[in-house]
């Protein structure tokens, strides 16, 4: 399966250490990735300002070694926090927690992230915390939870095709936890989650209904139009508009959907990735769809 095949190559250390190194491979990659630096991811969060796009900056990388790395995962998202309140952009941020040291320390993640949220709401902005694989999920979910307490400004990242998400989703509505509702990217046994597309695609129709109706400025996180035609219907059924939600997609993918939305007067924002350590969320944009290989063939045509 193509798209196993992507993930697993997605965890392969000795091809990400050749596939990083400056060269054609990045090349290849820049459509999707803002640039290897703050800057040019901030130009980048510029230009779509203009064009009425929100933006959430994500600092590539994740599963750090050690305390040191994590702290300086730590540095990069204030020094983008800081980038985004001089700049006036009114984006986000969105990090991962084994960037932040999960896999060292629990409790020295979650006061990462207290510092994160601090921060961002000098900005009067917010951390959206993404989800990783599902052997997370139960301490990602805590983090959240601890965080929105203690400063009210994190979004939890769910991803419909791991089986548990309704009822997270269910708890963090219950908890008024804004949500991004996602697929998911990770390879996942069958018991944890859907692996047919179609049921990956129904479970999302479910729980974006759930969230149009009972969370708190959700984010309906996917590049599917017939996802989002039906985001829009249930909205107009509810007659509600945009009422706080937000579409969100991918910096350089789906184009004309983003302007379809726009257009719409829908709010729309683009997570925009940016550093040196692509590779593992290049091969889950593919994996996610191993039609964006052709995609990334025809646009490399026009780059």
């Amino acid at each position: 399966m193509l798209r196993n095949l992507f993930l697993f190559l997605s965890r392969q250390r000795w091809l990400r250490s050749r596939m990083e190194r400056p060269g054609i491979a990045e090349k290849l990659v820049r459509r999707f990735v803002a640039g290897r630096t703050l800057d040019e991811a901030v130009k980048v969060c510029r230009r779509l300002a203009g064009e009425n796009i929100l933006v959430t900056l994500d600092h590539l990388g994740e599963n750090v070694t050690n305390d040191l790395e994590a702290a300086a995962s730590l540095a990069d998202y204030q020094d983008a926090l800081l980038r985004l309140r001089q700049e006036r952009l009114g984006g986000t941020i969105s990090i991962k927690l084994t960037q932040l040291g999960l896999d060292q320390s629990t409790d020295a993640c979650r006061e990462r992230v207290f510092v994160l949220c601090d921060e961002a709401s000098q900005g009067g902005t917010r951390v959206e915390i993404d989800m990783e694989s599902s052997a997370y999920v139960d301490r990602t979910l805590a983090i959240v939870e601890a965080a929105h307490a203690r400063s009210g400004n994190v979004r939890a990242v769910i991803q419909a095709y791991l089986r548990r998400s309704e009822a997270d989703i269910r708890r963090l509505n219950q908890l008024g936890v804004p949500v991004r509702l996602c697929k998911g990217a990770y390879l996942e046994p069958v018991t944890v989650a859907f692996e047919d597309k179609r049921e990956v695609d129904e479970n999302y129709g479910r729980l974006l209904t759930l969230l149009l109706a009972e969370g708190t400025q959700p984010a309906l996180a996917t590049h599917d139009a017939r996802l989002v035609t039906r985001a829009l219907e249930e909205m107009d059924r509810r007659g509600t508009g945009p009422n706080g939600m937000e579409f969100q997609m991918l910096y350089g993918i789906g184009r004309d959907l983003q302007k379809r939305i726009v257009r719409a007067g829908y709010p729309l924002r683009l997570y925009v990735p940016y550093g040196v350590a692509w590779y593992p969320y290049f091969m889950r944009r593919l994996a996610e769809r191993p039609a964006n290989v052709w995609f990334l063939a025809r646009n490399l045509t026009r780059a």
